[in-house]
């Protein structure tokens, strides 16, 4: 099992043709993903080599799904389409199929675009929207697997660890302090950093929840907003799988933002000492530092007679 994607998920790339679509499509396809084609409004009838193989271009994610049958796609295009990327694709998989996943690692999106584009999503319950701003989703195989973003694919392992996080570089960390501890991942999740976004904690925390191959979480956000504290009391009441949680930012002075366009601290809230204190009221374990959370992990584990 995994998390939406599973290893043999068919990929299409929205904006396959540009700079870093095609080095990411070409890394994608490198790592065993089942890229099937991409598009490019204008470059349809094209191929672009990905190495291990060419695929086929469209002009539009219509063609490509009904082409290919996708079950995904991956957009890297320019910010200021790139809303409107997200709304063809999720009329098309909407319309073809009834269902879908769009993956948006595009950053710097206007915040007014995404408004209107994840309301656009939330119309069809089909679709789901991973990002923007994020690394992109990844579920491991026993060789390869489907990794659908910018994350570095070898440093991931197949396992039973399902890791959700706000920051790209913390996924990787969350990653690596994973496999210190002899764990590989189920699926990985980033969700990106911007205040309108797609898919949040609580819906990956129930995904992970629902899933026979994820055994623990790891839960990595950040200063800023409430969502942190909305997962830790959602998961009390409906995770009963063990979850290590860590919040990046606590040095952070109120008023500055950090990084992410949502991780600021208004008004005194959002801070790291409110989202720790709601994710140990909720039971959630906590890792006070990054190089914690392979220690903080294994102890979780043990206590819930997973080791």
């Amino acid at each position: 099992m995994s998390v939406w994607i599973n290893e043999d998920a068919k990929v299409i790339v929205q904006g396959i043709t540009g700079r870093q679509g095609l080095f990411h499509a070409t890394k994608m396809a490198e790592y065993g993903t089942n890229l099937v084609g991409g598009c490019t409004p204008g470059k349809g009838g094209q191929t672009v080599d990905l190495g291990v193989r060419e695929v086929p271009v469209w002009d539009s994610v219509e063609d490509a799904i009904k082409a290919t049958d996708a079950d995904a796609s991956v957009v890297y295009v320019p910010p200021p389409f790139a809303a409107g990327a997200i709304m063809e694709a999720a009329e098309a998989f909407d319309r073809i199929k009834g269902e879908g996943v769009i993956i948006c690692i595009t950053e710097g999106i206007p915040t007014l675009d995404m408004v209107k584009a994840v309301a656009y999503v939330d119309d069809r319950p089909g679709i789901r929207l991973i990002g923007p701003n994020c690394p992109g989703i990844i579920t491991p195989g026993d060789t390869g697997g489907a990794k659908i973003g910018i994350m570095p694919g070898h440093i991931h392992a197949k396992g039973r660890i399902g890791i959700v996080s706000k920051s790209g570089t913390l996924t990787y960390e969350a990653v690596a302090q994973t496999m210190s501890i002899n764990e590989g991942q189920s699926t990985c999740i980033g969700i990106g950093g911007d205040p309108v976004n797609g898919t949040g904690f609580i819906d990956c925390l129930a995904a992970f929840q629902a899933d026979s191959q994820t055994e623990a979480i790891v839960m990595i956000g950040e200063i800023g907003g409430s969502a942190e504290e909305e997962a830790a009391a959602w998961a009390k009441d409906n995770v009963t799988k063990p979850i290590v949680g860590f919040v990046a930012g606590a040095t952070a002075p109120p008023g500055k933002r950090m990084g992410h366009a949502g991780a600021i601290i208004s008004g005194g809230k959002g801070t790291a000492a409110e989202k720790f204190a709601a994710f140990e009221e909720a039971g959630i374990h906590v890792a006070r530092d990054p190089s914690e959370i392979g220690a903080v992990l294994k102890t979780a584990l043990e206590q819930a007679g997973l080791l």
